[in-house]
């Protein structure tokens, strides 16, 4: 997310007088606002590594770890259904501005937290800037493509979300392990970022024209009647993808030390990072699979990889766990990939924006809920039986999604 003053065009003056004396131009934008939506999702696992460190701190049980990690989830749930609409009525721009400060204010509540009431507060700030940042960054996207390209829209945004959550916890964990101010590092790095980003949304055009009167009330998730299939599938696809993802940022790090009978942070979040860049990759590599392929593909590499996972921790083999993360990661990323850009292609201009909160209101949902299920019983059952469980759960619905998206490839197929 540099800011290229090469990407940067004057305006028109005159009559213009009170608008920017400066914009970025139509594909630097397009490609900060991809940059935003992935350093939304880096943000929001920078606290990943630290929670094993707060614990002890602060003497608190997983059930408590559990309550913070679904105060996060359910204030992105919150913002999706509050405020959805809001950049479709006012515009991509203020939105961005608002929620990446807001962002920056849940970082320094995150360096100032001296209690496990700080924590909570700090993460329904993230949850509901993340909530409101996916959305407007989404639809921005869209507007903002130099070809109009949906398909490359929705190849960008899986790829940059799947690495911004891999490379902050490759990052976040680093600076954990070998920083000298390991609760401090990482959050500064993240304002750094910030402050990039809020300085590139200054900076980008409005491309939302015609707008409508502000109003901040709840909204039912709603999909025009017209591409509710598409946004059937493309739920689907999300709903098995990104609950082995909840399940390894609730889980992964505890059973990756264990596996590998080590204390070290970043051998902690190995599993979690490698799966999220696995599914980056995959991404880009399958990225001319037909939407249909790539999400039946994709969920039954979700399952295989699971069901290594599930095995790998139950025999205790570390190769087995490897490739099943592999495995489970490019199923993941090609299976939400497919899903996305089945549902891009088809979203009326002006629904952009609620139609993207709709779907990361089931990606969200998927991510939360069997994440705090899971982090629930995992005291009572322990870490290999919950995972196992939990895995095997998730695995059986990703081949329900594999067969459905194959049945119905002749009316998905483009």
């Amino acid at each position: 997310m540099i800011i290229s003053l090469d990407g940067i065009t004057t305006p028109q003056t005159g009559s213009a007088a009170g608008r920017r004396a400066r914009t970025l131009s139509p594909r630097i934008a397009y490609g900060h606002a991809t940059g935003v939506m992935g350093l939304a999702l880096f943000a929001s696992v920078v606290p990943t590594p630290l929670y094993g460190r707060y614990a002890t701190l602060w003497h608190f049980s997983p059930l408590t770890l559990t309550l913070i990690y679904a105060t996060y989830a359910f204030g992105v749930l919150i913002a999706l259904l509050l405020a959805g609409r809001v950049s479709d009525q006012v515009g991509r721009r203020p939105v961005l501005l608002v929620a990446l400060a807001a962002l920056v204010v849940s970082a320094v509540l995150f360096i100032a937290a001296d209690s496990t009431g700080w924590l909570f507060v700090a993460r329904a700030i993230q949850g509901l800037a993340t909530g409101t940042v996916v959305s407007a960054a989404s639809a921005a996207m869209i507007d903002l493509h130099p070809r109009g390209d949906p398909v490359g829209v929705g190849l960008a945004n899986g790829v940059a979300s799947a690495t911004g959550l891999g490379l902050s916890l490759l990052l976040s964990s680093a600076l954990v392990q070998i920083g000298t101010a390991p609760r401090i590092l990482p959050y500064v790095a993240l304002l750094i970022l910030l402050a990039a980003a809020l300085a590139g949304a200054y900076l980008m055009p409005e491309p939302v024209t015609d707008r409508a009167r502000f109003r901040l009330t709840p909204q039912r998730p709603s999909v025009p009647a017209g591409i509710r299939h598409a946004f059937l599938v493309a739920g689907l696809a999300v709903l098995s993808s990104w609950s082995i993802g909840g399940l390894f940022f609730s889980l992964g790090d505890s059973l990756s030390a264990q596996l590998f009978h080590s204390s070290n942070i970043i051998v902690a979040t190995f599993g979690a990072a490698l799966f999220c860049l696995s599914g980056a990759l995959a991404q880009l590599i399958f990225r001319q699979a037909a939407p249909w392929r790539g999400a039946s593909a994709g969920s039954a590499a979700l399952a295989a990889g699971m069901v290594l996972i599930v095995v790998g921790a139950a025999v205790g083999s570390t190769a087995a766990f490897v490739v099943g993360v592999v495995v489970a990661g490019a199923g993941f990323g090609v299976g939400f990939l497919g899903g996305l850009r089945q549902l891009v292609v088809v979203i009326p201009p002006q629904h952009r924006a609620s139609v993207m909160s709709a779907f990361y209101l089931v990606a969200y949902l998927s991510l939360s809920v069997p994440a705090v299920l899971a982090g629930v019983v995992v005291t009572d059952l322990g870490l290999d039986r919950t995972f196992g469980v939990f895995g095997s759960v998730i695995a059986a619905i990703a081949l329900v999604v594999a067969v459905e998206a194959w049945r119905t490839r002749r009316r998905i197929d483009r």
